[in-house]
């Protein structure tokens, strides 16, 4: 009974250990990207700190990343920014893959 027991927990403790791998990992891309629509709004410094948890805020409206690529593409449009759609969804699965690397590093 142990044994299963100890599976239980086994698969509960990695379940939840993923889970928050994937909210950090998710919280990170969203500020590089931020940072990254910043640079290409203008924004420096500060101000770019700034936007960039802007963006990580909006991660927060919806279940998914849809409501980030909003954010930029509405930020876009209203800034004159060129950037596609899948520029932008790009850039969002290119920082994806940096965040994992950065949070599984440290």
């Amino acid at each position: 009974m142990n044994d299963m027991k100890d599976r239980e927990n086994a698969f509960e403790n990695k379940f939840a250990h993923d889970a928050e791998l994937k909210f950090k990992a998710e919280a990170r891309r969203n500020k590089l990207l931020g940072l990254w629509a910043a640079e290409l709004l203008g924004k420096s410094g500060d101000e770019a700190e700034a936007y960039a948890k802007t963006v990580i805020l909006a991660d927060f409206e919806e279940a998914g990343e849809e409501d980030v690529f909003r954010k930029l593409r509405g930020d876009f449009d209203a800034a004159g920014v060129e950037q596609s759609d899948h520029q932008i969804r790009r850039q969002m699965n290119e920082l994806m893959a940096i965040a994992v690397e950065q949070i599984q590093s440290s």
